[in-house]
């Protein structure tokens, strides 16, 4: 899942980055309201960490314009602006949610979890025939095996079950599952691709469930 955290306090951003990445996210950070329109507006983001008072334009304004452009991506306030009224302010300026600084990072951690949580489900817990993915605790089974998978692996399968029965690219998984930076070529998802497929073809049954979409990219489907 991929995170934009426009922040102009380098501390501040440095630290959500890295704690951020440590939980499976792909990271991009800008320092400045301009910049971090411009990122929005270009790149896909799942969701976008947002404080109010930034150099060039505003949190509020550049949430507005996000919002007057049609675009739904859930974003949270991370603000040292703390009154009630500060807070109805960002909610209603299309804002998901408004966290007051300081803050604890768990709390962060679960309030994005909520957001990025599908609509149709009260339950954190992704599913794909006998998979189960849990963001929260970083587990995932297949059936009653647990499959043990490094951060980018879990990160890749979790990216394939929220779009599953959709084509993904290897232009947008590593959009997703990696950040702007990422130079190598895109060659590198396919050994992803395998490792992943055989930690849970040895987790039994030898069911796939990630297909291969010749010229397009990865499905992840149930049969």
């Amino acid at each position: 899942m991929r995170v934009l955290v426009v922040e102009d306090e380098k501390g501040i951003a440095e630290f959500l980055k890295d704690g951020l990445e440590e939980e499976s996210f792909a990271v991009d950070v800008a320092l400045e309201g301009r910049s971090g329109l411009r990122m929005a507006e270009v790149n896909d983001y799942d969701l976008i960490l947002l404080d109010w008072m930034l150099p060039g334009i505003s949190g509020i304004e550049l949430c507005r314009q996000l919002r007057k452009s049609k675009s739904l991506t859930p974003i949270i306030f991370l603000t040292a602006k703390d009154t009630a009224q500060d807070a109805v302010f960002g909610l209603e300026s299309g804002a998901n949610d408004y966290i007051r600084k300081p803050f604890e990072f768990e709390e962060l951690l679960a309030r994005i979890r909520v957001q990025l949580r599908p609509k149709d489900s009260e339950d954190s817990v992704l599913k794909l025939g006998s998979i189960e993915l849990n963001p929260d605790t970083h587990q995932v089974f297949k059936g009653s095996k647990e499959v043990l998978l490094t951060q980018k692996e879990f990160a890749l399968l979790e990216f394939l079950i929220r779009n599953k029965g959709k084509v993904c690219t290897r232009t947008r998984i590593i959009e997703h599952v990696w950040d702007i930076h990422f130079e190598a070529d895109t060659s590198v998802i396919d050994v992803y691709i395998n490792f992943l497929r055989k930690k849970l073809d040895e987790a039994g049954s030898g069911k796939s469930f990630i297909h291969t979409v010749r010229g397009a990219g990865y499905i992840a489907r149930e049969e």
